[in-house]
This record gives C-alpha cells, sequence and structure tokens, in this order.
C-alpha cells in the first residue's frame, strides 16, 4: 500500500470510524451507512478520488442483520488507486443517503441496485426502474425472490427430468 493510500486510510477511519481491510492489493473500509456521504465527499474534495467507479450490492439473506452490503468504489486518476468503501444494511426495509449529490454517475448506480436488490436510496432524484420493466413486482437479484425455473438436466436425472418437462405435441 502506498504511502497516500496510508494516509487517506487514516483519515477516513479517524473521521469516520469503521474497519480497513485489505485483499489482494484492494483497500476496503466499511463504515456505518449514516456516514456514507461525508465520506464520499472527503475522498472526492480532499482525498483526490474523482471518480466513482461502480456501487453494487451483496445480499447475505438470510440472514436480517447486516443483509445487504453496498459497496463503492472511487478511483483517483492522478494516484492510479482504487479504495471500497462498504455499508451493511438491514435487511428489513434496507434504505441509504443517495450520494449523487457528489458524485452524480451514482445516478444509474443506485437507480439499478434499486430496481433488482430494492434497497432504497433517499433523497435520490429519480428513483424508478432502470432496467425490468416498470410494472414488475419484485427485485429479481435478491436471494429469497422466487426462482421458477426449469430444472438443469444433467446425466444423472434425465429421466426425472424429462417427465417433468413440457414437450411440444406432434
Amino acid at each position: 500500500m502506498k504511502n497516500t493510500m496510508q494516509t487517506v486510510l487514516s483519515s477516513l477511519e479517524t473521521r469516520f470510524g469503521g474497519t480497513p481491510s485489505e485483499f489482494r492489493g484492494e483497500l476496503t473500509l466499511t463504515i456505518e451507512a449514516g456516514r456514507i456521504v461525508d465520506a464520499s465527499r472527503f475522498l472526492k474534495d480532499e482525498a483526490g478520488f474523482e471518480m466513482l467507479l461502480d456501487i453494487t450490492a451483496v445480499d447475505y439473506c438470510p440472514r436480517m442483520d447486516g443483509r445487504f452490503h453496498l459497496v463503492y468504489h472511487f478511483y483517483s486518476m492522478k494516484s492510479n488507486q482504487i479504495i471500497v468503501l462498504r455499508v451493511s444494511l438491514d435487511g428489513n426495509e434496507p434504505e441509504i443517503q443517495t450520494i449523487e449529490g457528489v458524485y452524480p454517475n451514482a445516478n444509474w448506480y443506485e437507480r439499478e441496485i434499486w430496481d433488482l436488490m430494492g434497497i432504497r436510496f433517499s433523497g435520490h432524484s429519480d428513483l424508478r426502474r432502470i432496467l425490468m420493466p416498470s410494472d414488475w413486482e419484485g427485485h429479481p437479484l435478491r436471494k429469497d425472490y422466487p426462482l421458477g425455473y426449469e430444472e438443469v438436466q444433467y446425466t444423472f436425472n434425465i429421466d426425472d427430468v424429462n417427465k417433468k418437462k413440457s414437450y411440444p405435441k406432434d
């Protein structure tokens, strides 16, 4: 880890708390959900991380306490460094403040997460579906979303699958 990244990490820890970790050179700081806007603003305005690369979400169902994690990737073009902020959210009505006021491109990422995972971003300017049809019910990337799939056929279960499978009539 470069010296500048150590400085940024220690500043983030001091100002926003959290738990740092490093895996394969990727620096991650887990912070409280209520501090994401201020931490993002610090990264952009003071630490030189002028680009939000991505926001994604992870579902740790069936765990309800900390069921969802939001993972924010920030990039500094000047130092060619990436830092990751991770936020844990409760499984019941997950909601977090939007960061589109700091990074405008967060708009699309947050809409995608709302659409597919059902995590609400309060203060978002246009929180509506972006990938699924507007009348779609539910959020299909949640682990508790009903699947309604066809069983995968392997050599050991061909007979069972063929019994259940519907074929066109001749």
